[in-house]
């Protein structure tokens, strides 16, 4: 079975509320990729063609292979999950056609949301019959969700840059120690070829 992948960085499709198509290919797996932090909620709603004989199954997993959501033989439905850790999460989808049959390829539309975006502050949502709040309550509530959003968004980009700063000064340490001991090198092999000529010489009695 061939495997495509496509991996889409800085967050360029997994935050976006538009859904994405593509054709998946008789045969071939199609994976998204995305980095995300602890305690996220994800969010999806796929719908796929279907072609007599043939199945696609989806799967949502982490780095360390652990499952988070999977399903066979799908149409049309919706899936949830919550991160337990920062790390790098896809969802594939897999056709499966039989070796006798000519296959045909599955219309695939994704839409996943992430975070403040997976939740539905709209209507008579779970949200406002859970807690029984009032539209104004609802909406704060929103607001408190989405600085709480960008509160973690900010911890995470000064955790990265303290990171990255750690890792620059380490870098320039070690590049700072080789330049030293390189020199040390340089000089001490240069003093013991001066030595060696000089008896060399010496021997010779080219010189005194």
């Amino acid at each position: 079975m061939e495997t495509y992948t496509l991996l889409l960085v800085l967050s360029v499709f997994w935050h976006y509320t538009d859904a994405i198509m593509w054709s998946l290919a008789p045969n071939t797996q199609k994976c998204l990729k995305e980095e995300l932090h602890a305690h996220v909620l994800v969010a999806g709603e796929y719908e796929v063609t279907e072609v007599p004989g043939q199945r696609v199954d989806y799967i949502v997993r982490d780095s360390k292979d652990n499952i988070l959501s999977q399903k066979d033989t799908i149409t049309k439905g919706k899936f949830t999950f919550v991160t337990d850790i920062y790390d790098t999460f896809e969802i594939c989808f897999i056709s499966k056609v039989p070796p006798e049959r000519r296959g045909i390829s599955h219309d695939v539309t994704l839409d996943i949301k992430v975070g403040i975006e997976a939740k539905n502050y709209e209507g008579n949502t779970w949200i406002a019959e859970a807690a029984k709040l009032k539209p104004m309550e609802l909406e704060l509530k929103r607001l408190e969700d989405l600085s709480e959003a960008i509160v973690q968004d900010f911890t995470l980009m000064r955790k990265r840059e303290e990171e990255m700063r750690d890792t620059n000064e380490s870098t320039n340490n070690r590049v700072l120690f080789f330049s030293i001991f390189s020199m040390v090198c340089l000089l001490g092999l240069a003093t013991w070829q001066v030595l060696y000529l000089r008896r060399y010489f010496k021997a010779k009695k080219l010189i005194e």
